[in-house]
């Protein structure tokens, strides 16, 4: 099995999705978003740039940049929108000056979570995540999957390597296939089974499981919105539709949604706090769905599976 492997052995292994590239022949990227709890963003800030050079550049009390770091450009954040007054509103609430958000998202701060968001990076980079978060670790952050007020998410941003709905199909396909698995791999207790995603519709997930179900743009993006129109799914296509088709999109959308040309993968959780922890497991994960796509024969043959009501495992495709 192919690794995107990073120089020190020791280190957990990164499998390569099999497709590399995207269409026009360039490395595809993923940006990862992590959150966690304990550290403020401004320390988290001062703690990655002592560790990996780079600009620290505020935002606003509670948004950090960190640019040109050897890892990239990253942003720490608290995790909500209120408390950012220079973005773009994206609610009906009045804005909130400066003074007024850093107030607020000092009050909120104990029970709201911090999040670290990289730039793009090269799946061959991936690693570097774990670099950053052992640097949050050691400097205070905390965290392990879950809090008293909810879930610590792990996302992953992908890139595809090609927007045709084809590929997208399969994709789907095989992610809703493998969805039960990554749901008891990902959240393996009660208590963390109440923080995950909705589950798919049942009704959706037959009709995306048929053999006979390869739907052109249009009808994927109709079908998706009819059944899902909102970001809480496992692998939100909001992003991705809404940067084909904005204006045929937009209207139709209640949720807080950013035009963005990936797939939002936002089932796994994120443990910061745990002594260890990677972003590798949850990665390789993704790319058991990839692997699956890639492969029509076993495709068919795993959705059938799944439409007869026997779960289908990774180690079997």
């Amino acid at each position: 099995m192919e690794s995107l492997a990073p120089s020190d052995d020791r280190e957990p292994r990164f499998h390569a999705p099999p497709v590399p590239l995207t269409a026009d022949g360039r490395p595809r990227r993923v940006g990862v978003e992590v959150e966690f709890i304990g550290l403020p963003v401004r320390a988290a800030a001062d703690a990655l740039a002592a560790a990996f050079g780079g600009l620290v550049r505020e935002e606003d009390a509670h948004a950090w940049h960190l640019e040109a770091s050897a890892i990239g450009d990253l942003t720490v954040e608290l995790d909500v929108q209120h408390v950012h007054p220079h973005r773009a509103q994206q609610h009906p609430l009045p804005r909130l000056s400066p003074p007024a958000s850093a107030r607020l998202g000092a009050a909120l701060s104990p029970f709201v979570p911090r999040e670290l968001i990289t730039a793009p990076l090269r799946l061959d980079a991936l690693h570097r995540v774990d670099h950053a978060v052992g640097v949050l670790r050691e400097a205070g952050a905390r965290g392990r999957g879950i809090t008293p007020f909810g879930a610590l998410g792990l996302h992953f941003n992908i890139a595809l390597p090609d927007l045709g709905p084809h590929t997208l199909a399969c994709l789907l396909k095989a992610f809703l296939v493998l969805e039960p698995q990554l749901r008891d791999d990902t959240h393996p207790d009660v208590v963390a089974r109440l923080f995950a995603p909705p589950a798919y519709p049942p009704a959706y997930v037959e009709k995306v499981l048929s053999p006979d179900y390869w739907p052109d743009e249009e009808a994927l993006a109709e079908d998706y919105l009819a059944d899902n129109p909102t970001r809480r799914r496992s692998l939100d296509l909001l992003p991705l539709l809404l940067h084909r088709d904005p204006e045929g999109i937009a209207p139709r959308l209640t949720d807080k949604v950013g035009k963005r040309e990936v797939l939002h993968y936002r089932l796994p959780l994120a443990c910061v706090g745990e002594p260890g922890w990677s972003v590798a497991a949850d990665w390789n994960r993704w790319v058991a769905v990839e692997r699956l796509a890639a492969d029509p024969a076993a495709l068919d043959a795993a959705c059938r599976k799944a439409l007869a009501g026997r779960p289908v495992l990774a180690a079997d495709v």
